[in-house]
């Protein structure tokens, strides 16, 4: 599975808004390997007002082509409504990638079933392990 890490420097995830990281780090996990991919710079716009939808599109659009399919950051906010009609979002509150990979490892059959609950997903909360 393809995972997208917020993130606003080189080791740890950022303490802002998913869609307001500097740039995202795409990771291909399974229950016992992980492998780095890319990293996507956040290009989008700034947003017109709070919660703009075009933001949340533009977003999502960063990851087109990638199969990105769990975001994880410290931080949502209220698009998280909409983009978790197209990812499983999950909030962490671990620093570093492998942390947090980690933890992603251990539940990765909770992270499956919530994504083939398809646009009725709801967000995984991590943040109290």
């Amino acid at each position: 599975m393809k995972v997208a890490f917020a993130m606003n420097d080189e080791n740890k995830i950022t303490e802002s808004h998913f869609g307001d990281a500097q740039f995202y780090e795409i990771y291909e996990i399974s229950e016992s390997q992980e492998k780095f991919i890319t990293r996507i710079m956040n290009t989008t716009e700034e947003e017109e007002g709070h919660a703009d939808p075009k933001k949340a599109k533009g977003v999502m659009s960063l990851f087109k082509g990638e199969d990105v399919r769990l975001v994880v950051s410290k931080v949502f906010g209220p698009n998280i409504k909409r983009i978790r009609k197209k990812v499983v979002c999950v909030l962490i509150k671990k620093d570093t990638i492998s942390d947090n990979i980690k933890i992603i490892q251990n539940n990765y059959n909770l992270i499956v079933t919530e994504w083939e609950k398809g646009e009725e997903r709801r967000h995984l909360n991590f943040k109290f392990l």
